[in-house]
């Protein structure tokens, strides 16, 4: 009960955020702009104002993570195992392409810039994978300071705030199916909440399909960390220290909702939600997605984001544009055989 009380105010702020996000998505013709994309905007430009009001921290943080996480859960109520099976195999052949370009094209990059290793392994990561949660699990195995972590986020998330705005125009532009849109997204966008935006924003379909893809190139957290570790190991010559890969430190980054998702669609896939029943929680699922989203937006400092150099930026940028090069011409390439 305790804990209720302190998150309500920073949830309740959320939800406020999220029903101007939606009211001001539908203005727009078409809603070329989706509510998360405007709640996610609208977040960032109060900002300032969470500094004056430490009692919605609690609250906000708890939106941003958990609610987001519940959130992608409960859309797991729209589809069925044989579509996450399709969509999740499908979409390995177009992720091996995608995370070789993030992690090649940045290590290149990163010594063509002169920048540390740490530094541009961690931006490959966040732009191959997923983001802020690719970074957090990598940074304490490769022993990347505080500098280097603040440097790779802001690389990653200053591009998944064009992408958010400019992928539903350009998946317009370029006539792109539900599906393909859905499989662009999920293997280009880099964090897990600009996909969802970004996804929700083409349509409800291209959102669900969207969130599969990311859901699967979530999972190559596990083996991507198990290399950096052993690549650590022997840079080191030593497996003493913070950086050893143990059993724990894998626990604590794998993404356990995977799995709740997965659980959710397998028990639809027998019928067991009925369709009103299965609507609503979907009506929910996608509010709290959009609250997540403003949460996200409030402890985000624009400044912040910007002053981080423009090295990082650019192998960030550069980086971000090559795989979503990749991941099109990829998709275009397998329709084509």
């Amino acid at each position: 009960m305790k804990h209720l009380v302190s998150h309500l105010p920073g949830i309740l702020v959320a939800a406020i955020i999220a029903v101007c996000g939606n009211w001001l998505s539908a203005l727009i013709p078409h809603h070329l702009i989706s509510g998360g994309v405007f709640a996610l905007l609208i977040g960032m430009i109060l900002h300032p104002l969470l500094v004056r009001f430490p009692v919605l921290l609690e609250g906000i943080t708890f939106t941003g993570k958990r609610i987001l996480k519940m959130a992608i859960v409960g859309m797991g109520v729209t589809l069925g195992i044989g579509q996450v099976l399709e969509i999740g195999g499908y979409s390995l052949v177009v992720m091996a392409f995608t995370l070789a370009t993030a992690f090649g094209g940045g290590y290149l990059l990163g010594r063509l810039l002169g920048l540390p290793w740490r530094l541009s392994s961690l931006i490959s990561a966040g732009t191959g994978i997923c983001g802020g949660s690719a970074i957090a699990a990598i940074a304490p195995v490769i022993d990347a300071d505080g500098q280097d972590i603040a440097y790779a986020l802001s690389a990653t998330f200053l591009f998944d705030i064009l992408m958010v705005v400019l992928f539903p125009l350009m998946g317009r532009a370029f006539g792109l199916s539900d599906l393909g849109y859905g499989l662009w997204t999920g293997t280009a966008v880099n964090d897990t909440s600009s996909v969802v935006a970004a996804g929700y924003a083409f349509s409800e379909a291209a959102g669900n399909y969207a969130i599969v893809v990311k859901l699967t190139r979530t999972l190559s957290i596990v083996p991507v960390v198990v290399v950096f570790s052993f690549i650590h190991m022997r840079n080191t010559k030593s497996i003493a220290g913070e950086g050893r890969l143990t059993f724990s430190s894998i626990r604590r980054v794998f993404p356990w909702f995977v799995l709740l998702f997965l659980l959710v669609v397998t028990v639809n896939s027998f019928g067991v939600f009925s369709p009103q029943v299965a609507s609503t929680i979907s009506d929910v699922g996608k509010f709290s997605m959009v609250m997540a989203l403003g949460a996200i937006g409030l402890k985000t400092d624009g400044k912040k984001l910007l002053r981080s150099g423009y090295k990082p930026m650019l192998l960030g940028f550069a980086v971000s544009f090559a795989v979503v090069v990749v991941s099109l011409l990829v998709q275009m390439m397998l329709h084509s055989l």
